[in-house]
């Protein structure tokens, strides 16, 4: 690497990106480091990274500056552009990974259960079909709760407010509701 200015610009930071093209450049990446490794941790805290994520982040950009320098291009942008692009897209990276976080195939809910024996599929299918003949003798008040509770996971006081009754209400038309199922089904407890 020949003689470089000795301003700590951004012509100065392009032309070390420029000169560890060809070759890794330990002193111009240290330089590059130095100067834009504090920034990237600044803008990560204020695009709402925590501390240790936006050093994380910080380092982690840094290290694929060094790793990709090769790629850098300064007709088509400065040094800090195509740095913070790197950072930004790894901070995108990271905040798709948390929404979204990978599937860990040991996880013992990932497991499949047993297939069921045919004496089991058979009582679970009359155990079905006696649900479904007691739900179909419930009022219409009631078999409505109970499907908004069960099958579509909705609280109390969501299914009060979508049906527009008082939240006593459906609790006595739930009540209601499993005292037939009991007594339909033939037991003593649900």
């Amino acid at each position: 690497m020949g003689p470089l200015k000795p301003d700590t610009g951004a012509e100065r930071m392009t032309e070390l990106l420029n000169a560890m093209k060809s070759a890794p450049d330990e002193v111009a990446f240290a330089e590059l480091f130095r100067f834009y490794a504090p920034r990237l941790k600044s803008y990560m805290r204020k695009l709402g990274a925590a501390e240790d994520v936006a050093e994380e982040l910080a380092q982690e950009a840094m290290a694929m500056v060094w790793r990709k320098a090769h790629l850098f291009d300064a007709d088509k942008a400065g040094a800090g552009t195509w740095i913070f692009s790197i950072a930004r897209n790894l901070r995108i990276d990271v905040f798709r990974r948390q929404r979204r976080p990978e599937i860990e195939l040991d996880d013992p809910s990932m497991v499949q259960d047993d297939p069921l024996s045919p004496e089991a599929e058979l009582d679970h299918g009359q155990q079905a079909r006696a649900v479904r003949a007691a739900m179909a003798t419930l009022p219409q008040e009631q078999a409505t709760i109970v499907h908004l509770y069960f099958f579509e996971d909705r609280p109390h006081a969501e299914i009060a407010e979508q049906l527009g009754i008082p939240l006593g209400t459906v609790k006595s038309r739930m009540r209601l509701a499993f005292q037939r199922f009991r007594k339909a089904l033939g037991e003593h407890e649900l």
